[in-house]
């Protein structure tokens, strides 16, 4: 009974412990006409970033960036630069799991939060 028991709360800790949904791939793709703007000579689309941040981070993070479950983000920008914003995207830090955004769209966020200050 204490095996099914503990089986049970794993597997529901584990399916409420992942930040982010599974979101279309397509959802990042806003076409060439999207919305864009400068970061320290940079472009950056703030249309896919902030799908982007809708799709995997806002779970967790709000949807005004004001936190949930994860840390408010309203002002991360004053705290962290671009580059290290993007590194915690990738590799995680506390209980945020790795890997929810990489390559471009984690760029693409981290430079989008960065502009938050």
């Amino acid at each position: 009974m204490k095996k099914w028991l503990m089986a049970v709360v794993l597997g529901t800790v584990l399916a409420l412990g992942a930040c982010g949904g599974g979101g279309s791939d397509d959802a990042a793709d806003t076409g060439s006409d999207a919305n864009t703007e400068e970061n320290g000579g940079d472009t950056v689309d703030t249309a896919a970033a902030e799908e982007a941040y809708k799709g995997k981070c806002a779970s967790c993070h709000g949807q005004d960036l004001s936190g949930n479950n994860g840390p408010d983000l309203t002002s991360i920008g004053s705290k962290y630069s671009a580059e290290e914003i993007e590194d915690i995207i990738v590799d995680g830090i506390g209980t945020m799991p790795p890997g929810l955004l990489s390559g471009d769209e984690a760029t693409a966020v981290a430079e989008w939060l960065a502009d938050h200050k």
